[in-house]
């Protein structure tokens, strides 16, 4: 785990590793926090709690939630992790910001955006999200910050790298600093295209304790 953390240690300033614990250990992300990892993602609500509760002793650690955002579990998500990945339609992010305010919260968020088809994954597409945008930047208890995209498992380097530049550039387009992609296969190829956030769990934790 220590070799592969040094692998990171050479990314750019103005990107940010982080650790995706879906699937391990609390002592796995105890020991990944002793040796500087600061930030964290979950994808589910009933895994993730129980970990949070375990490791509250370390202030230093910031809890994203990467995963789809059911509806029924928004006020958990809410009131227990800093920043959203996911966000993947206006009425959750109304529905966010509504239970936020509720919660005298104010999350950081991005927008899941998705540039080609893919099945198995969900988001806005460009002309979706511009068509939306005023009443999502109307949303007063979520802070937007970014936008976060997956490529398409199909897609070759060159193909992931377009689709890491068409997020960039969006982004740019609506002011937004953020870009949250890039996953242990293609990462390096995020970060060359403008990521400001890279998700990594395989490389960094190996197989996951928890397969499920």
């Amino acid at each position: 785990m220590d070799d592969i953390k040094k692998k990171f240690e050479s990314l750019p300033s103005d990107v940010s590793l982080l650790a995706v614990s879906k699937g391990q250990s609390v002592q796995k992300i105890r020991y990944l926090a002793s040796k500087g990892q600061c930030n964290f993602g979950e994808s589910r609500v009933q895994e993730a709690l129980p970990k949070l509760d375990a490791l509250q002793d370390l202030n230093q650690i910031t809890w994203h939630f990467i995963g789809k955002v059911q509806a029924n579990k928004v006020r958990q998500v809410v009131k227990n992790f800093n920043v959203i990945h996911s966000i993947d339609s206006l009425k959750l992010a109304s529905r966010i910001s509504r239970i936020a305010s509720e919660e005298f919260k104010k999350p950081k968020v991005m927008i899941q955006v998705k540039l080609r088809e893919d099945p198995n994954k969900s988001g806005l597409s460009v002309e979706e999200l511009l068509s939306v945008w005023k009443e999502f930047k109307q949303l007063t208890s979520i802070d937007i910050i970014g936008l976060m995209t997956i490529a398409p498992i199909s897609l070759k380097s060159d193909e992931r790298k377009l689709l890491f530049r068409e997020c960039r550039l969006f982004a740019d387009h609506l002011r937004l600093k953020d870009c949250s992609m890039g996953m242990s296969n293609d990462w390096e190829e995020a970060v060359e295209m403008g990521a400001t956030w890279i998700r990594v769990g395989s490389l960094l934790f190996g197989d996951r304790d928890n397969h499920n």
